[in-house]
């Protein structure tokens, strides 16, 4: 679907699959060289919900760290834990940090991402050792992490928090993310979206500092 670019002021990225390539099956594969067996256990609703009170902020690293490594009969030190936990991340190409900072002077660019303290701690230490940023704010307009807002998407409260916060209107805000339970919602909240398939680049959405004149715009339907 085809828009008006001139009405976009605002441009809200995701991080992990979109800024960061991510690959959590790493995670898996570390836990399985380290002799875990029962993949099953990582989908039951106790695992699941003590990754996202991590991710909102409700429990702190320490005490996540305890928690999985209880649930999953683990015993694992710190440096051990982070390793494995860190091991989905990859380097933040330098391309897109470029594309940013090129961005920046026809848009508000903003990051908005469901993540926790213990990765957190891991790409600001990218950020700062090879680009020289001290935090994510000092290269976005503003950047929003769910531990620190203790709100996750896909829920809509996190992107109305955005708007009332920071003066957005959703219907001038483009928002970008690869998971599309996070682009309904923003489409409900009536913004623009851009559903980023995997293998996709986002800089490939952009040319000389401006959206590509010909991008179309995904509609993704919610599935009954």
């Amino acid at each position: 679907m085809k828009k008006n670019f001139s009405t976009i002021k605002n441009i809200i990225f995701d991080f992990g699959g979109v800024i960061i390539d991510i690959d959590p099956n790493a995670v898996v594969n570390h836990l399985k060289d380290n002799g875990f067996t029962d993949f099953q256990r990582l989908k039951e609703p106790e695992f699941v919900n003590i990754l996202n009170q991590f991710e909102k902020g409700i429990i702190r690293a320490e005490t996540f760290r305890k928690k999985v490594c209880s649930f999953l009969n683990m015993p694992l030190n710190k440096n051990k834990f982070d390793d494995i936990w860190n091991s989905m991340l990859y380097d933040i190409p330098e391309r897109r940090i470029n594309l940013i900072k090129n961005l920046k002077p026809n848009y508000h660019v903003y990051l908005m991402s469901n993540s926790n303290e213990i990765h957190y701690d891991m790409f600001v230490r990218d950020l700062q050792l090879r680009f020289g940023y001290r935090e994510f704010d000092n290269l976005f307009d503003k950047s929003f992490f769910s531990f620190d807002l203790h709100l996750m998407k896909p829920d809509p409260d996190v992107f109305t928090y955005i708007f009332d916060h920071y003066d957005l209107k959703p219907e001038e805000s483009l928002f970008i993310d690869d998971t599309p339970e996070n682009i309904l919602s923003a489409q409900k909240m009536g913004m623009l979206t851009y559903h980023l398939l995997r293998g996709s680049r986002v800089v490939n959405l952009f040319e000389n500092g401006l959206l590509r004149e010909d991008l179309d715009f995904d509609i993704i339907h919610e599935q009954k």
